[in-house]
C-alpha cells in the first residue's frame, strides 16, 4: 500500500511539558486510522503538527513522500490535507452553501464553475443539500457537525483529520454520521480520526492507535488493541485480569 503520511519521531513540547514524545506512525493511502487517548494525551497536537499549525521541535512530516515539516498549514490544505476541529467554528452570518464556497475557493484554487459543483456535490455527500441556503449559524449540533466535515471536503482532501467529529451527537445521530464517514472512507479518501465514541469508530477504522502523554503505546488491529490489557488500564481505567 502506497503511504500517504509518515510522522517521523515527532515531538512538541510547551516549557517543561512533552505533549508529543518522540511519535511515529504512517497511514496508506486509502486507510482509516482511528486514534483514542485519554484527555490530554497529545491528540489535538499531533493533528495540528499534521495539518500544519503547529511546528515540531524535532521529527519530520511526510505528506505523499515531500517533507512538509516546514510548509504552512495553508500549502498542505492545498496539496490536498483537510481537517475538522473539536468544536465547529462555521461562518455563522454565511449559509452553508456559501461557507463550502470558501473552502472549495481558498483550499483547492478551484475555478469558479468547478467550486460551485464541488460544493453541491458534497452538500448532497454529507447530507446538507436541504440546508444549502440556510445560515450555519442557526443549525443543530449535528447539522454543524456535518458542516465542520463538509467544509473540510470542499478543499477536496485526499488525506481527512477528523477531530472528535462524534462529540456530543444521540446514538442516532452518530449511527448517520458513521454511514456518512464510512461512505466518504470508500470513495478513497484516507482518514484520520479522534474519537471517545469507540464504538463508533470500530465501525470505521482498519487500524487503531492509542497514544498517552504524546506517545504511542499500543498499535494494530482494532478490536485486538481495545482488548489490550494495558490500554484497557490506561484508556478505560480498568485493572487487568490476574
Amino acid at each position: 500500500m502506497q503511504e500517504i503520511l509518515k510522522l517521523d519521531r515527532v515531538s512538541k513540547a510547551y516549557g517543561s511539558l512533552t505533549v508529543t514524545d518522540d511519535l511515529s506512525l504512517s497511514l496508506g493511502a486509502g486507510e482509516a486510522l482511528g486514534v483514542i487517548g485519554p484527555n490530554g494525551a497529545g491528540k489535538s497536537t499531533m493533528f495540528n503538527i499534521i495539518a500544519g499549525g503547529v511546528r515540531p521541535d524535532k521529527g519530520q512530516v511526510y505528506y505523499r513522500g515531500t517533507d512538509v515539516t516546514g510548509a504552512k498549514a495553508a500549502r498542505r490544505c492545498r496539496m490536498g490535507i483537510g481537517r475538522s476541529y473539536q468544536i465547529p467554528h462555521p461562518f455563522a452570518g454565511m449559509t452553508v452553501y456559501e461557507n463550502l464556497l470558501v473552502g472549495a475557493a481558498f483550499g483547492d484554487d478551484m475555478p469558479r464553475g468547478e467550486g460551485f459543483a464541488h460544493a453541491a456535490h458534497v452538500l448532497e455527500q454529507t447530507g446538507l443539500i436541504d440546508k444549502a441556503n440556510v445560515r450555519a449559524g442557526t443549525l443543530t449540533l449535528l447539522e454543524r457537525k456535518r458542516l465542520e466535515m463538509a467544509r473540510a471536503l470542499a478543499t477536496r482532501p485526499k488525506l481527512l483529520l477528523l477531530d472528535e467529529i462524534a462529540g456530543g451527537l444521540t446514538e442516532h445521530e452518530c449511527n448517520d454520521l458513521v454511514a456518512t464517514i464510512k461512505a466518504i472512507h470508500a470513495s478513497g479518501v484516507s482518514i484520520i480520526w479522534i474519537e471517545h465514541i469507540v464504538h463508533a469508530l470500530l465501525e470505521v477504522v482498519d487500524r487503531l492507535i492509542v497514544i498517552n502523554f504524546g506517545a504511542k503505546i499500543a498499535e494494530g488491529d482494532p478490536h485486538e488493541v481495545m482488548n489490550s490489557a494495558e490500554v484497557r488500564q490506561i484508556y478505560m481505567g480498568l485493572e487487568a485480569d490476574g
